[in-house]
């Protein structure tokens, strides 16, 4: 079983039109309602590939029931703690001339008996999972060190732990030292508290959160291509150039990738050349976090790895 937390899940609303234009009135050309925040993208993916997943964290009002019942429709296990606040929707409008424009909503306060029954409820939920995977922002109202706690929480039971967040959380996160981080180079930067003007600034930013305690650095370099620090090892992979109809998921798509190698037991190259393909393959569809499985396997043929020095 993997268990993912998310914090501060969302519906998202993908809408298409020609070209957002700000200050004027702008028509859709459709809209698509998606069960999504990183969390709940990442269970989205392992239970598409057949990976038993428990998904917990905090839902409420007409959106949090959307997202429960999609997921118990799949089959997914549900631990969501409900919150009388109504869960957030964001909005990823495509463009024709290749934008694409996330606009967040902050989320429901989660108060503090809500946190205490969650946390609770996490602890208890450890005792039947092998892995876990936190993603995506906290819900208001959290301290910023919540990752780092339940980093903790898994690490006294020999749970390893996923991390997949941003800003101060990341930050913090950081500290309890989780078994893989997946920072993009912005967020790297952040941590790190300088630019990284090149692959060798970020290579060097990874190998000092290694050193720091974490197992696995994978940073994701937009069209660049996805960075892996591991052990003694640095792999760089690329796939093959594609259309990208939406990017948004291909962060999630790796982080739920490099779950399933973990418990799969693959090589280091095998995971990057896994996730590579799945994080391409998701950017080629309007619905984020539904991998075309085809198309994904297609694309692995076409990833190439380079180790670096």
């Amino acid at each position: 079983m993997i268990l993912t937390v998310t914090l501060n899940p969302a519906v998202d609303k993908t809408y298409t039109t020609g070209e957002l234009i700000t200050g004027h009135v702008n028509r859709m050309r459709t809209v698509m309602k998606i069960a999504g925040g990183k969390g709940i993208n990442v269970t989205k993916i392992l239970n598409q590939y057949g990976f038993p997943v428990c998904a917990t964290g905090f839902l409420g009002g007409y959106s949090g029931q959307f997202i429960e019942d999609y997921l118990k429709e799949k089959q997914v296990m549900c631990r969501f703690i409900a919150v009388e606040e109504e869960t957030r929707n964001n909005m990823n409008i495509l463009a024709d001339n290749g934008y694409v424009t996330e606009i967040l909503e902050p989320g429901p306060v989660i108060d503090e008996a809500g946190q205490q029954k969650f946390l609770a409820q996490y602890e208890e939920l450890l005792s039947s999972c092998e892995l876990v995977v936190l993603s995506g922002s906290i819900g208001n109202g959290m301290q910023e060190n919540i990752y780092k706690t339940l980093i903790e929480t898994a690490a006294c039971k020999g749970i390893r732990v996923l991390l997949d967040t941003s800003g101060e959380s990341l930050r913090k996160g950081i500290g309890g030292k989780p078994y893989l981080i997946k920072p993009n180079q912005k967020e790297l930067e952040y941590i790190i508290g300088h630019k990284l003007v090149n692959k060798e600034a970020v290579i060097s930013a990874a190998r000092a959160l290694q050193a720091a305690g974490i197992n696995r650095v994978i940073v994701s370099m937009g069209k660049s291509g996805l960075l892996s620090v591991s052990g003694e090892h640095i792999y760089f992979a690329k796939t093959k150039r594609i259309h990208a109809v939406n990017t948004v998921g291909c962060g999630d798509s790796v982080v739920a990738s490099y779950a399933m190698s973990i418990l799969r037991g693959d090589s280091e190259e095998e995971a990057l050349r896994r996730a590579a393909a799945l994080s391409a393959a998701n950017a080629t569809t309007i619905e984020s976090a539904n991998i075309p499985m085809e198309t994904a396997e297609e694309l692995y043929d076409t990833v190439t790895i380079e180790e670096l020095a």
